[in-house]
This record gives structure tokens, C-alpha cells and sequence, in this order.
């Protein structure tokens, strides 16, 4: 993972702690959770709070995910909001973190300034043992403290406040009176700053999971489709007469079920053409192809002369496994009749001519699902599905894993925001992306 750090492809972008009074903040919300203080003097966290270099020290990557539910926090600074998220058990994390910080903007920036803020994203479970319990997560709150009860106190003085307006003579109470300039002192004017949340419950929407393996659910009006491994437990037996179950390897199923509710672009010119998504698909196959059946190529020279000899010299092996001849097929047709029709292709295959709809909002997790089931893609796994790509990572060899990162900081990294729009069609930004 050494390679994938120094080109900021793995814990990127975080956010440096080094004053001391930051560290100690931080420490003060580790041992509210039970945890050892740290002893380190530099760290970086996320948008959660999470730290690589903390996680390293106690031995425990899920320091601050325990049970993989229940999603503890740590807010040092206003600015996480614009972190990402690198550890997560479920993909919606970053969404409602930043939910809780746009709704709760003018609180988190007074209490931060002298205080930190800790907690917990509370689910209605403890612990996932089946799918129903993914299943009974509807809402989240944020179940917020701070070190020094600054949120305690603030609440402390409005009412106190407020019985000073509204009950007549209580101006008379001289210990009210100093309990109030005691607080005031510790938490400012809370008329001009806003110490307490506005908003802690949000609504917990489609997600992925990373439990048994990794769990798609989908909402839509009348119906939730889950989609995983049939293995996992309450597959099909779980709210039957509610949620649709489809096996992760249904290829079949999956695409007639996001093709039925409009969560996905069928492959026409009118995008294909224009963002260069088959010639990517093209690129990356052939990648794939050459990391399986010829592992010592010269992945430093893989120039367009390179490949063609490449192709001809293992014609056999490139028809036999049919995924490059496939494509090169689909693009001859969408270029000459301006689609291809899926039900001509074999279904293990169609996923790679299709996207998420851009304008959708469930495109990042149908994006997730899609370079779930194309793993040749690792561009695009990097995207959407950073737990499979660097679980995929470590498979490849030496020369294959410098081709990747450099292939992603060419591609991607250079400008992440045109490199979406023009790939996947996607114009909004994304946190965590």
C-alpha cells in the first residue's frame, strides 16, 4: 500500500492534527469512548474522525466502528466537512455526515473553537447478525457530546434564560443570576452563537453495506431490492412480502431490475460516442487480460504498437475468453446503428456497455454495484468502490500495481471532476469521492 500513499490513492486528503490542544481534544474524545489516549504527536484524520496513523497505534482499524453499525465520530474542525471518508461499513456514511455538518454549520463552528465534538451515528440496531437488521434502518440520529459539556451548558443557559424572560420577579434570583454568568463566561453570548445542533435525525436511504460480504439495498416506493451474496443470512426469507431479493451473480436480473426502474443508461451513441466510455472499457480489459495470461509483460510500455502485437500474438486466448472481441463488436454496431441491444449480449457481458443515469439519485451506489461486477474496470472500481479496489490490489503483482496507480494518477487524479462528467455523466461533486 506504500505506492498507493505516496500518490494519495489511499488515505489522501485528510486533515493534518498537530497543535497540541487539537491532540488533546482528540484524546478527551478517545477516552469517552473507552479508548487509550495517544501518544502521538502528529496524525491526520478524516471526515469522520478517523485516523490511519491512531488506527496503526491501537491495532484496531474499527476503533471508531466496532460493531460496523453505530458509526462513532470525531469533530475537531469545521473543516472535515470537506474531508472524505476512508473507512466506512456502509456507503452513505459520508452523506450524512455531511448532512449533519450543513444542517448544524453555525454549532459545530462555535463549539469547535473551544471544544470538540464526539459521538455516535445511532441506528435502531446493535449489531448486524441478518439482513433484517440492515433491512429495520430507517433513520439515523446523532447523538452528539462534547469534551467540556459545552452543548450541556448551552442548553443549561437557555432555559435559564428563558425563565429569566418569562417568569415574572425570577431577576430577583441572585444564584440563577451568577449560574448564568458562570456559563456565560464558558460558553459566550448563545443568542449570537448556537452551541446546540438544529438537526441530529436523518433518513437512512439506499446504501451499500460491506456486511456478509457486501449488500446493496435499494428503496423505491412500494418495494426494497436487496442484492448480495444468496449466502448471506435472511437471503429471500427476510420481509418476503416486502423487499425482492437478487443474487449478486443474477447478472440478468440485476440489469432488468435498474433498467426497469430508470437507474441506468442503456448503451447508445448519443453518450458512448461522446465520453470515450467503451474505448475505456476496451483499455481496461485488455489490461486485465494481460495481468491473467501474461503476468512479466512490460506494463510501462503497454503503448497502442505494444498491444496490437500483444493481441496477435495470443489471438487464441483473447478469442477464448471473447470479452475484447465482445466489445470491439458493440462498438462497431452503436457506431453504425446508434445502440446495441443488450439481449443480444451473453448477460455476464452486458454490464459493461451500460452506466448509472447521471441524473438519478441513486448513481453512486449503482455506479458501486456496476464496477462491483465489472472488476476488470480498476479505474473505475477506484471510483466507486475503494474497499474492492484495494481488496483487488493486493492480488496484482509488482509491475501490474505500478500500472494501476499510474494509469489512476494520469486518469483520475488529474482532475477528478472532468474525468466523472465525462466518463459517467456525473455533474454534482461528492465528498468522499
Amino acid at each position: 500500500m506504500e505506492l498507493l500513499a505516496e500518490h494519495d490513492l489511499i488515505f489522501g486528503q485528510l486533515l493534518d492534527v498537530t497543535e497540541p490542544h487539537l491532540i488533546e481534544r482528540y484524546n478527551r474524545a478517545l477516552e469517552a469512548f473507552g479508548l487509550p489516549r495517544t501518544a502521538l504527536d502528529r496524525f491526520r484524520i478524516d471526515m469522520t474522525g478517523f485516523s490511519p496513523e491512531i488506527a496503526e497505534e491501537l491495532d484496531d482499524p474499527q476503533y471508531l466502528d466496532p460493531n460496523a453499525v453505530n458509526r462513532r465520530f470525531i469533530i475537531l474542525s469545521p473543516a472535515q466537512e470537506g474531508l472524505p471518508v476512508v473507512h466506512t461499513s456502509f456507503s452513505n456514511t459520508g452523506s450524512l455526515m455531511h448532512a449533519f455538518f450543513d444542517a448544524n454549520r453555525r454549532a459545530i463552528h462555535a463549539v469547535t473553537i473551544r471544544d470538540v465534538l464526539y459521538g455516535e451515528i445511532e441506528e435502531d440496531v446493535v449489531r448486524v447478525a441478518d439482513i433484517e437488521d440492515l433491512l429495520s434502518i430507517q433513520e439515523v440520529t446523532f447523538n452528539v457530546l462534547s469534551a467540556d459539556d459545552m452543548l450541556g451548558k448551552a442548553e443549561e443557559l437557555r432555559k435559564l434564560s428563558d425563565r429569566l424572560i418569562g417568569v415574572p420577579g425570577a431577576w430577583r434570583d441572585d444564584a440563577m443570576i451568577e449560574r448564568m454568568v458562570e456559563l456565560v463566561q464558558q460558553t459566550g453570548d448563545i443568542r449570537k452563537n448556537a452551541l446546540v445542533p438544529d438537526q441530529v435525525v436523518f433518513r437512512h436511504d439506499a446504501f451499500w453495506s460491506g456486511h456478509f460480504g457486501g449488500i446493496f439495498v435499494f428503496i423505491d416506493d412500494r418495494t426494497t431490492t436487496v442484492i448480495c451474496d444468496p449466502k448471506a443470512p435472511g437471503f429471500r426469507r427476510s420481509r418476503p412480502w416486502q423487499v425482492s431479493y437478487i443474487a449478486l451473480d443474477d447478472h440478468a436480473r440485476i440489469l432488468e431490475f435498474l433498467q426497469r426502474t430508470g437507474r441506468i443508461d442503456m448503451p447508445r451513441a448519443s453518450w458512448i460516442e461522446r465520453s470515450g466510455y467503451l474505448d475505456h472499457r476496451i483499455d481496461m480489459v485488455l489490461s486485465d487480460l494481460i495481468r491473467r495470461f501474461d503476468p512479466d509483460a512490460p506494463f510501462d510500455r503497454l503503448d497502442a504498437i505494444w498491444l496490437q502485437t500483444w493481441i496477435h500474438r495470443n489471438a487464441r486466448a483473447v478469442a477464448e475468453h471473447g470479452v475484447y472481441p465482445f466489445l470491439q463488436s458493440a462498438a462497431r454496431r452503436i457506431a453504425a446503428d446508434g445502440e446495441f441491444p443488450l439481449d443480444e449480449a451473453d448477460a455476464e457481458h452486458r454490464f459493461l456497455l451500460v452506466r448509472a443515469k447521471p441524473d438519478h439519485e441513486d448513481c453512486w451506489l449503482v455506479s458501486r454495484l456496476i464496477s462491483t461486477l465489472v472488476p476488470e474496470d480498476f479505474v473505475s472500481r477506484f471510483v466507486f468502490d475503494k474497499q474492492g479496489f484495494y481488496a483487488a490490489y493486493e492480488t496484482y503483482g509488482t509491475d501490474f500495481r505500478a500500472h494501476a496507480v499510474k494509469t489512476l494518477v494520469e486518469t483520475y487524479l488529474r482532475d477528478k471532476r472532468a474525468f466523472r462528467y465525462r466518463l459517467y455523466g456525473f455533474q454534482e461533486d461528492r465528498i468522499n469521492a
